[in-house]
């Protein structure tokens, strides 16, 4: 199969969707590769390591789109990416279709485009393997955001994290005790903050005090201890997680407001809409605001300011995806792996969610239909 690599532009993305190692296993098993000029630059692999792994390098993401069957990338598709689109291709990514806009919906439909997204594919044990790898980055990098912006020079409250003898440390409250949650909480203990987890399911908040002993608090995400917590927050961070679906927005404008001036939010959720009513997307470039006296991070791709990890970690969680469609088929592929088969949102332009075919008023019909894969 043609297997194209595009270099994502948009939003600041520095990850590339595969490292050379990756591009290699598929050199090996022979397929050709199509990777855009610098694609992997941002994340140190140089266009000599991909051709160097049997990739040959285009020099735009039209020629990509032109070459390739499957094209496989990080962020969701644009409208540029819609005019390159061609008739029953395969596209991989963090789509976010819950979100996305009308015209990039309809453009798959009337190309009969596959749209496979990384968030959505769910083994048979209920793991997410490819978001889960973003969310353990994302969750740990989140604790270090609200630190650096809890300082001064950031317009922060003032604080060290750790606290000092005599002076309290940081007190972080975390909204989700899923794999975002978990990590947030892991970094922040480390780094000796005061941190309370919520979360809505005992089960999960059982595991968080399992794991970290009497070193955190955990509660239950009713509306008392939502708003006991945001108020106790210097840093509130929001890893609240709907499959394939957008957050809710837990935190309203009014806990926002009752919050401490020059607060942290940290709303991790903002690439499926956030879970703070105050929350919007920003950038790497511009990352932060300030609404109702409170700072506001919402930058949907953080992951990609560690785009060498981020790459190395995707690639392990996607590569097997990738190898499966490459090597049998798409019709096959979807049809032996259940996992993949649960991230399918289009199969060649019809829609196989529920969820998201209610949400553009489309035609849906089940991916298990043995009438829709022929």
């Amino acid at each position: 199969m043609n297997i194209g690599i595009t270099r994502d532009h948009a939003n600041q993305e520095h990850r590339v969707a595969l490292t050379p190692a990756g591009v290699q296993t598929l050199h090996n098993a022979g397929h050709s590769v199509f990777i855009e000029e610098d694609a992997g630059l941002d994340s140190n692999f140089y266009n000599t390591y991909y051709e160097d792994a049997g990739a040959t390098i285009v020099y735009s993401r039209e020629e990509v789109y032109q070459r390739a069957d499957l094209v496989v990338k990080i962020s969701p598709l644009t409208s540029d990416d819609c005019t390159y689109l061609r008739r029953n291709q395969i596209v991989v990514g963090f789509h976010h279709m819950a979100i996305e806009s009308q015209e990039v919906v309809e453009t798959i439909v009337e190309k009969q485009v596959t749209a496979i997204g990384y968030e959505i594919i769910e083994d048979d044990h209920g793991e997410l393997p490819i978001l889960t790898s973003m969310s353990e980055i994302a969750g740990q990098m989140s604790t270090h955001v609200g630190a650096h912006y809890l300082q001064n020079e950031q317009q922060g409250r003032g604080i060290l994290f750790g606290g000092l003898p005599g002076v309290p440390q940081a007190a972080v409250v975390i909204l989700g005790a899923g794999v975002v949650g978990i990590n947030a909480t892991q970094a922040a203990i480390g780094l000796g903050g005061h941190v309370v987890l919520l979360d809505n399911d005992v089960k999960k908040l059982r595991r968080a005090n399992e794991i970290f002993g009497k070193r955190v608090t955990t509660a239950l995400a009713n509306d008392r201890n939502l708003r006991k917590g945001v108020q106790f927050a210097d840093i509130l961070i929001g890893a609240i997680l709907i499959h394939g679906d957008r957050a809710p927005h837990l935190v309203t404008r009014e806990h926002v407001q009752s919050m401490k001036r020059k607060a942290v939010i940290v709303d991790v959720s903002i690439d499926q809409g956030g879970c703070v009513e105050t929350s919007r997307p920003t950038s790497l470039a511009n990352p932060v605001y300030v609404e109702e006296d409170v700072i506001h991070y919402c930058v949907p791709n953080m992951p990609a300011n560690v785009s060498r990890t981020a790459t190395y970690a995707l690639t392990n969680a996607n590569l097997p995806f990738v190898e499966d469609i490459a090597s049998l088929g798409l019709n096959k592929a979807v049809q032996q792996n259940n996992a993949l088969r649960r991230g399918v949102y289009f199969f060649e332009g019809t829609c196989t969610r529920q969820r998201i075919a209610n949400l553009f008023e489309l035609e849906y019909r089940s991916i298990d239909n043995p009438f829709l894969r022929k």
